[in-house]
């Protein structure tokens, strides 16, 4: 009897099994197109009749595979690679939420997808509503209209480390008849399966710690499986009538609940939007979920040793780490994130912009980039970065003062992290 293979051992050889006498390690296909004998077997696939590839602006062999592996990882029924998270991310809500619905998202999440979801999706017709990652039951039940189609949070909130309660987003969200999709990057699976607590989309920037070495960008969609799209079908029309596009296709009848919502995100959005990973990007990405599991502990060893050095000096305000017992949100990571959370915390010093810039001009190990979740330390002070054309104001309205310093512990030496910021706060 086959057994269910751990974590671990997923993340080594999940996705991909050669047979007797095929590559070990899973092929690069750098093709752009698949040859048929004739015409009848490709149109087959046009007509979502038959499984296969034919041009790899929709799929591809090395990309399937990867994604297969991932969600494995999540706990998921099917799942797909994009060319970045932010990609991911638009095409998860996308295929549910057009031109005049409404979505539900928590206020702390990455100032990319918040532009996205604001700015852009806002100009495609589709409204967003922001609530903070701790409101209550109540207040979330507010945020909620007729025509809203989904609700957004992250498992970690990037740069604020905020936790999200998936299990009340989750309850909130079926109690109004729609799915929770959790953008879980920063946990990745090693550390929480948000899935398992009743979110029923996942997504991924694979550029971080699933790569892991900064190699290449790329993200992912896994779908849970279990949201059941028929009980709601007016609500989402999209999968459960026909789609003209593909000869009446219902998604839901031909590919079941597991099935029905990947495969409209490839066979429309990939199809039409083509924001595809490349596939000598997703053998990067699986070369580093072959150590993910591994590297996680390593991360969250030198995140835990940085923020309890950081909480105890006189010139840090303060420190946002879910693993400092004086955190507000430690007892929410003890519930789903109990091996630990990851490498990346947020501090914030004492004084203003330039002690914040003084010290990042001083730092030596720690390098300043745009990049987190890497193997290699490094750090942004977002206020001269990612949120430069915001005001004072403004950043303090968006939960990120200009004096805060989002700080990304690598797989070095804690100890040589901790005297690069002993170091460079003795300049401030």
């Amino acid at each position: 009897m086959a057994t269910k293979k751990r974590l671990e051992t997923v993340c080594v050889q999940g996705g991909y099994t050669p047979k007797n006498g095929e590559p070990r390690q899973i092929p690069i296909i750098q093709s752009t197109t698949f040859k048929y004998d004739t015409s009848e077997d490709m149109g087959k696939l046009f007509d979502l009749e038959a499984s296969g590839y034919f041009y790899s602006r929709l799929q591809n062999p090395t990309n399937d595979c990867v994604a297969a592996k991932i969600t494995q990882l999540e706990g998921g029924t099917a799942g797909m690679l994009t060319s970045s998270g932010q990609a991911a991310n638009f095409y998860a809500i996308f295929n549910i939420a057009t031109c005049g619905d409404h979505v539900v998202a928590s206020a702390e999440i990455y100032g990319g997808t918040f532009n996205l979801f604001a700015v852009t999706m806002k100009k495609m017709g589709v409204e967003f509503t922001f609530v903070s990652p701790d409101a209550s039951e109540e207040e979330l039940d507010r945020a909620f209209r007729p025509n809203t189609k989904a609700m957004f949070g992250e498992t970690i909130a990037n740069p604020a480390c905020a936790v999200l309660d998936i299990e009340l987003f989750a309850k909130v969200a079926h109690k109004h008849g729609v799915p929770l999709i959790v953008d879980n990057t920063f946990a990745t699976p090693v550390n929480c399966r948000p899935i398992e607590w009743g979110a029923d989309i996942v997504t991924h920037s694979t550029t971080k710690y699933m790569d892991g070495h900064g190699s290449g960008i790329g993200g992912a969609i896994v779908d849970g499986g279990k949201f059941d799209w028929n009980k709601y079908a007016d609500k989402f029309a999209g999968l459960t009538t026909p789609d003209d596009s593909y000869h009446g296709v219902i998604y839901t009848e031909r590919f079941g609940l597991g099935g029905a919502f990947i495969t409209k995100a490839t066979a429309q959005l990939m199809r039409d939007f083509g924001s595809i990973q490349s596939p000598q990007n997703a053998y990067y990405v699986n070369l580093g979920l072959e150590s993910l599991a591994v590297r996680m502990a390593r991360h969250c060893e030198n995140g835990l040793k940085v923020a309890e050095y950081l909480d105890k000096h006189e010139k840090v305000d303060w420190v946002r780490y879910c693993g400092l017992k004086n955190d507000k949100y430690y007892e929410r990571g003890r519930k789903y994130l109990p091996n630990g959370s990851c490498g990346v915390l947020s501090f914030s010093l004492k004084g203003t912009r330039k002690e914040a810039e003084t010290f990042m001009k001083n730092l030596k190990v720690a390098a300043i980039e745009t990049h987190v979740a890497d193997a290699r330390t490094c750090c942004l002070h977002p206020a001269n970065a990612t949120h430069r054309q915001m005001t004072d104001e403004q950043l303090a309205a968006a939960g990120i003062p200009p004096t805060l310093i989002r700080y990304s512990c690598g797989l070095e030496n804690a100890d040589d992290l901790i005297d690069d910021i002993a170091q460079a706060l003795e300049k401030v």
